[in-house]
């Protein structure tokens, strides 16, 4: 054989062995059912966090040790809220200030680094965190704090696109996980406490190539384009002025900035939007759609097949940009969505149509119920922040005590969902707050919030709380309470158990139908991240990411005093079962 033609099939066996590699829609669609990876966001993109697995389960978690572990390392530690991905003998993980690692599975070890060389303006509200990466071809995708995505060759880490989606100087900025529907790379945006515009957006994943983008702002123009870049309009998202009278929506808000899930079986995708800027409500009269929302997308052409408001009008921040996760009830498609306001929705995922809405927290002072006929909340009037032009200096409007507070009843911890026990595992707290209204105007990169606030407990032996929910009654139950807030993801497995973290710096496993606590490790930070689950070699792995941070610290007011002793960290921890 002479070497030209060895050459050439020594390449074609390179090209063989990287297409065989690659991450496929195909493979996507199956993640979830499929224990040897996880390829996404939600261990499956419709969100459930919900594992086949059952060497480790009730009887054998006991057993658990810890495999390895890898520090993030530097003086970069802050929030860890990343979901790792695991793929062809590989674990992705994104740590703060928008880095990204490589590792090996077998032993631990760096194989390749990349950190995102950040300018000095970015404006994260809510820390320096990012909560994960997206897989397709051959590529690793994330989004940046200075609102940009980088997408790298899994094998060596290399750029292999990049691109701007905004202004970071304009408060624009990128936490979430991207999300891969029907071969399209779907991203939302972070940023609404400065005016910014919230959107999604899709784009060719392996160019980066915009296809489309949808504004959740009601009277922005979405745009489609073609082969060339060229945007073409796509039709304005409502009616412009219906429910947002003035001009205030030209900087509305309703950012997506926890990112989005995607039912194959309605082919549509779910994001939640955020908060209507500014906070204060009496400026912008009116629903302010699609503010505090889930919107149904459609994938290929980003129209708006419904949405469905949480809360009009919203005047606490409660947002509603939780994860709407789709399940299967009494033979129909629904989602289910704990949304920081403190009501859990149960909502038809073909059509929107509200099915059920119930408290998943115990104080509710905003509201009193969810009309489930007409799908909006019976307000309690006298909770909403007073018009700062009437307070008696026209500076500062009535306090009021509101529960839940501004970072809701739960906020970016995702939630988990079992088909095994048809419960839903809700990372909750119990908080409140002192709000009221201040005059605001727009700045470009200013805060635009027209509100301050201290937040406070509600009780004295507990803040957060892990609750089992049923969607079809309502109940609760079980509860686990902890001293701290609840801020990490949660799992679920077919091996009877539910996987999460505390900011005290525990991983936990306890019984999914009874709540008992069957397994714990020390992590030496706080966990403030999901975990997830994978077989290898016929071992079952679990890993979750360490480091405290996040937004309590941040904003949480005398919550954030009560654990300044909690420290930060940056590392992702791996567990399997000790043999014999």
């Amino acid at each position: 054989m002479n070497g030209k033609l060895l050459g050439i099939l020594i390449g074609m066996t390179a090209a063989t062995s990287l297409q065989a590699a690659d991450v496929t829609s195909a493979m996507l669609a199956n993640t979830a059912k499929d224990p040897s990876s996880v390829l996404s966001f939600g261990i499956g993109s419709e969100g459930q966090r919900y594992s086949p697995l059952t060497q480790i389960n009730t009887k054998t978690v006991g057993k658990l040790i810890p495999a390895w572990s890898f520090s993030f390392g530097g003086e970069k530690q802050r929030g860890q809220e990343s979901q790792p991905l695991i793929h062809n003998g590989k674990m992705f993980v994104t740590g703060s200030y928008s880095r990204i690692f490589a590792i090996d599975l077998k032993n631990g070890a760096k194989l390749w680094k990349y950190e995102h060389r950040l300018p000095d303006g970015i404006m994260p509200c809510c820390d320096v965190v990012n909560r994960g990466a997206a897989l397709y071809g051959n590529l690793v995708i994330f989004g940046t704090l200075d609102a940009q995505l980088v997408a790298l060759d899994q094998d060596t880490g290399k750029v292999v696109w990049k691109e701007k989606v905004d202004d970071y100087a304009a408060g624009y900025s990128m936490t979430s996980a991207p999300l891969i529907a029907k071969g399209l790379l779907l991203t939302g945006v972070s940023g609404g406490e400065f005016g910014i515009v919230g959107r999604v957006e899709a784009r060719d994943p392996m160019t980066g190539q915009l296809v489309w983008t949808r504004p959740t702002v009601e009277g922005h123009m979405g745009y489609k384009y073609d082969k060339a870049g060229k945007a073409i309009e796509n039709g304005i998202s409502g009616t412009t002025n219906k429910s947002w009278p003035g001009e205030l929506w030209k900087t509305g808000g309703a950012a997506t900035w926890m990112g989005g899930t995607y039912d194959n079986s309605t082919g549509l995708a779910y994001f939640g939007t955020g908060n209507p800027a500014p906070w204060n409500s009496h400026l912008r009269p009116g629903d302010n759609l699609f503010s505090s929302s889930t919107v149904a997308l459609d994938v290929t052409t980003g129209q708006i097949k419904w949405a469905y408001q949480n809360t009009p009008n919203d005047a606490w921040d409660f947002d509603g940009a939780n994860e709407f996760v789709t399940f299967d009830m009494d033979g129909k498609r629904y989602g289910g969505k704990a949304d920081r306001n403190g009501f859990f929705y149960v909502i038809d995922a073909k059509d929107g149509k509200l099915q059920n809405a119930f408290p998943f927290v115990k104080k509710i002072t905003w509201a009193t119920s969810i009309d489930l006929k007409t799908g909006r909340p019976n307000f309690v009037a006298a909770n909403r922040p007073g018009d700062p032009t009437k307070g008696a200096d026209g500076k500062k409007g009535s306090t009021v005590f509101s529960a839940p507070a501004f970072l809701g009843a739960k906020n970016q911890m995702p939630m988990a969902y079992s088909p095994q026990t048809k419960l839903f595992y809700v990372p909750a707290n119990e908080w409140g707050m002192d709000i009221w209204n201040e005059p605001i105007s727009y700045k470009k990169g200013g805060a635009f919030l027209g509100a301050g606030f201290t937040i406070r407990p509600i009780f004295d032996d507990y803040i957060g709380a892990m609750r089992a929910v049923d969607p079809k009654t309502g109940k609760i139950v079980w509860e686990i309470k902890n001293n701290a807030p609840l801020w990490g993801g949660v799992m679920s497995t077919a091996g009877g158990l539910v996987f999460y973290g505390t900011p005290e710096g525990y991983l936990k496993a306890v019984d999914a139908k009874n709540g008992k606590e069957l397994w714990k490790f020390q992590t030496g930070s706080g966990v403030v991240a999901p975990p997830v689950t994978w077989l290898e070699g016929g071992t079952q792995y679990v890993a979750v990411v360490s480091g405290w941070g996040g937004a309590v610290p941040l904003w949480g007011g005398e919550v954030a005093k009560k654990v300044s002793f909690l420290e930060q960290g940056g590392s992702v921890w791996v567990f399997k079962l000790i043999k014999g």
